[in-house]
Formats: structure tokens, C-alpha cells, sequence
């Protein structure tokens, strides 16, 4: 590629590196440590319909799900601040935070094992930050300000009225966009309702909700108008992740070389093979519409994002100039360099394997939490007392109901089975579903029978059907006696 070439390919500003050396450094960094702005030209073609259409559908569930319940409770939420956690609509307590941590662990596996057999393509497809850049706010810059080379010449000019104009409306929308986006993501923290209590209260009766909401929005700001791909590039941990996971046998957007090299020019009527030509006619075209400015012709690359404009791209040149398409594509390191088709790996398996037991292992869990978790605890500094010839020990309980539905519920002795529970009120305790129940019991127990100072003692929680619902084993204390 020539330097004229190499610049035009990336804005009139791009730098010539040796072949050797291109891992060495960012495509969107000049060896000076200098920003490069990338101009991506505006993709088309099949795969960017499906991920059009991949992203429309997430889009969708992000800007729903926030609206949806379940049993009356909502569908997806993390509050961490009260400690309250919904996933599909089950309601979920710092209690069975180990529960939440292996799921987050199988997840991770999860993603670990997808890496290794798809490579990149979550961050292409799936990820919010492609999404929401390449989706919402790329489109609203395509619709203001043009495509690749308008784009460019509207940066290279004098703040004219023309500029000031459409700079002025993008970022304009951009604010409002990143304010929807932020005001959405807290509906996922504390609801929508409380969003829109806090929305029609006003700043002045909320004013640090106001200024978090003010911090995240212009955090959405800086990322989607002016780091953008930086992000995936300097910041992003997945992408450092997939270059150790990644292997010859992982499927990812390859150039197919061997096809391709040598590169040469088009010429209409020429016998490229017969000429010693490659099917690639060097026309850039995979290179300006990267969104993260690298050529996926150098060979894998921690920037790309799998996000397939340059399979598109390069589709559309091949079938204009009569080449069969597919010089760019997925396809393993193997499969382009032995033409080893893709196979389930040893490695792959020993992950699945894994994951499987972990899901496996996670449902047991789900499936045997139980309805209700009782404690019963002594308060600080109280003590038992004798009457009537019976050892009396005061507890303090709390029931959390962990389902939707409203429980009643009475308490009895399971061990040891005399002992006997003294109500400050009604022998039956309602608990609301998803909500905590406390209050005080007296548990008294013969001072004849009290051979230790303190013994352990199991506390049963029964529904009006006689079924157990938890139990918790505590102590019972007692007057001291000498042992001979």
C-alpha cells in the first residue's frame, strides 16, 4: 500500500508503518501519541442488516424492560443501595449474594467459552457500546453531516455557519440521547417509578440524584461523541481477554491471504490468476469503513471488534468486479491457512464441561432456595431468667419472604421438643411476600432438665399446613451448674 494510498485510507493523516511492526501500535494513534480521528464510511450489505436488525431488538429490550413485571415485581433490577435485586421478576436478598456470585461466575465462563469459539463477535454484535455508537448516535452523525468523505471535509473547514450549525445540532442530540440513556439506566437501579418521582420533583427537591444524573450523562457524552472506539481499543478488558483465549481454531473476521495476495489494481478483462494476481484489488474499501481504523488485510487484530463492515465491504467490490465473494470473512486461522474446517476442540469441551457443571449446580440452588429464611437471635446483652421452675430466654426474629406470594406462618420447638414459645402477640406471624417480618418470642424451658450452661436449641418455622419452611439452630442459656 502506498503512503498516498495509506493516507487517503485513513483521513489524509495517516502514517506508514512498517508491516513488521503494525502490532506495535493503535490505528487510531499517531506514532506522535496524537489522536487520529477516525471517518468511517457508512456500511451496507447483508451482515449489516442482521446486526441492524440484532440491534434493534436489544434496543428494544433495554428501553422496555424497565416497564415490565412480573407478580408485581420488576423484571430486571440491581439496587444496590437497598440492597433489593430482581431477576425475572424472583427476588433475590444479600442472603443469596453466593447464589448471584455464581451465576456471575458462570457467566464468566460462559463468555470465556464463546470467546474461544467465536472470538470477538460479542463486541460487534451484542455489546452496549457498539451498540448505542454504532446504532443511535453514528446514524444521527451519517444523517447530519454525511457520509466518510462529507464528514471529512465539514472537519478540514473554517467554522463557518454550515459547521457551527450541524456541529451545534449533533451535539445537541447527542446530550439529550445520553440523558434518555442515563435516566433509563437508573430505572434498572431504583425502578422506574422512583426515576419518574425523582423526574417530576425537579432538581431543586432532589439535587444529588440531579447532579449523579448530570455525571452519568455527561459520561454517555464523552464516551459516544468524543472517545467512541477508544474504548474498545485503550479501555476495554474483553479485548486484552480474547488475545489469550483466542486460537488458530477460533472462528473470527479473517482475510483469507492465500486467495487474496498478491494485490494489484483492477483491470477490466485481465486473467489475474494467469498474471500471478490475488484476488484482493487494493481498494481500500475493507480499511474506510473499520470503525476502529485498522486494516483487517495485516492479520488479527486486538481493535477489531468482529463487527463484519469490512466482510460487507469487501462483498460488494468482489461481486461489482465478478470475483467470487468471501475474501474477507469468518473463518478460523486453520480454515484459511489448511482449510480445516471449524471443530469443537478439546479445549472447548474441557469449558463446556465446566460451564455445564456450573449451570447445573446453579438450577440445584435456585430450585432448593427456600420460600423463607428465619433467624433468631438473642438481644445484646439479655439474659434468661427463672420462674415457676422454668428457664425463660428472650429471642428477637426476623422471616424474610422470599416469594410472591403472602405467608402465615407459626414457630415451634423442633429440638428440644418440650421446650415451650411464649407470644408477645398472636401465635401466627404474617409475613408480606418480598418483605421482612420482626418481632419477639419467649422460649422457656425446665430448669430441671438444664444439665449445661448452654445447649443448643433448633427453632422450626411452619405454614398453617404443618410444613417445615426453615429452621435455625441457636443456644439456650441457663443458670451454671457444676459438673462431677
Amino acid at each position: 500500500m502506498s503512503k498516498t494510498e495509506n493516507e487517503a485510507a485513513r483521513g489524509g493523516q495517516g502514517q506508514v508503518l512498517d508491516p513488521e511492526t503494525y502490532r506495535d501500535s493503535i490505528g487510531t494513534m499517531e506514532q506522535s501519541g496524537k489522536r487520529k480521528w477516525i471517518f468511517p464510511k457508512k456500511p451496507k450489505g447483508k451482515y449489516t442488516n442482521y446486526r441492524n436488525i440484532v440491534s434493534f431488538v436489544l434496543l428494544l429490550v433495554y428501553f422496555t424492560i424497565p416497564f415490565i413485571k412480573i407478580n408485581g415485581n420488576p423484571f430486571f433490577m440491581f439496587n444496590v443501595i437497598d440492597r433489593e435485586f430482581f431477576i425475572v421478576g424472583q427476588p433475590f436478598y444479600p442472603q443469596d449474594f453466593f447464589i448471584l456470585t455464581l451465576g456471575a461466575i458462570a457467566s464468566l465462563i460462559f463468555i470465556i467459552l464463546f470467546t474461544i469459539a467465536f472470538g470477538r463477535i460479542f463486541c460487534g454484535w451484542i455489546c452496549p457500546q457498539t451498540i448505542f455508537l454504532e446504532s443511535i448516535f453514528r446514524k444521527i452523525e451519517f444523517a447530519i453531516e454525511g457520509d466518510r468523505n462529507k464528514q471529512m471535509k465539514l472537519d478540514r473547514q473554517e467554522w463557518n455557519s454550515e459547521k457551527i450549525w450541524k456541529r451545534s445540532l449533533k451535539w445537541s442530540i447527542y446530550i439529550i440521547i445520553s440523558l434518555i440513556i442515563t435516566h433509563f439506566m437508573f430505572m434498572y437501579i431504583v425502578g422506574y417509578e422512583e426515576v419518574l418521582k425523582i423526574i417530576s420533583e425537579g432538581p431543586f427537591a432532589n439535587p444529588t440524584n440531579f447532579m449523579v444524573m448530570i455525571l452519568f450523562t455527561a459520561a454517555f457524552y464523552f464516551v459516544f461523541a468524543w472517545f467512541r472506539e477508544q474504548v474498545c481499543t485503550l479501555v476495554c478488558p474483553y479485548g486484552r481477554l480474547q488475545g489469550v483465549l483466542i486460537d488458530k481454531d477460533t472462528i473470527n473476521v479473517f482475510y483469507d491471504f492465500k486467495r487474496g495476495e498478491n494485490r494489484s489494481k483492477w483491470r477490466k478483462g485481465e486473467d489475474r490468476k494467469a498474471a500471478g494476481k490475488g484476488d484482493c484489488i487494493d481498494c481500500l474499501q475493507c480499511v474506510v469503513v473499520c470503525p476502529t481504523g485498522i486494516d483487517i488485510r495485516d492479520g488479527q487484530q486486538l481493535e477489531c471488534v468482529n463487527c463484519t463492515a469490512c466482510i460487507d465491504a469487501c462483498d460488494e467490490v468482489m461481486d461489482k468486479v465478478g470475483l467470487p465473494k468471501g475474501l474477507i470473512r469468518y473463518a478460523s486461522e486453520n480454515e484459511i491457512e489448511k482449510e480445516i474446517p471449524f471443530k469443537f476442540t478439546g479445549r472447548m469441551k474441557g469449558f463446556a464441561i465446566v460451564l455445564a457443571l456450573l449451570v447445573g449446580f446453579l438450577g440445584f440452588l435456585l430450585y432448593n432456595r427456600g420460600d423463607m429464611e428465619a433467624k433468631f437471635i438473642k438481644p445484646a446483652g439479655s439474659t434468661f431468667f427463672v420462674r415457676d421452675g422454668k428457664i425463660t430466654n428472650t429471642y428477637n426474629y426476623t422471616f424474610l419472604n422470599k416469594t410472591n406470594d403472602k405467608k402465615i406462618v407459626t414457630v415451634k420447638v423442633i429440638d428440644p421438643s418440650h421446650a415451650e414459645i411464649n407470644f408477645s402477640g398472636s401465635s401466627t406471624i404474617t409475613v408480606e411476600r418480598d418483605k421482612i417480618a420482626k418481632g419477639t418470642i419467649s422460649i422457656s424451658f425446665p430448669e430441671a432438665e438444664m444439665n449445661l450452661s448452654k445447649q443448643n436449641i433448633t427453632i422450626g418455622v411452619y405454614d398453617m399446613k404443618g410444613k417445615l419452611v426453615d429452621s435455625y439452630q441457636t443456644y439456650f442459656e441457663g443458670p451454671f451448674k457444676l459438673q462431677f
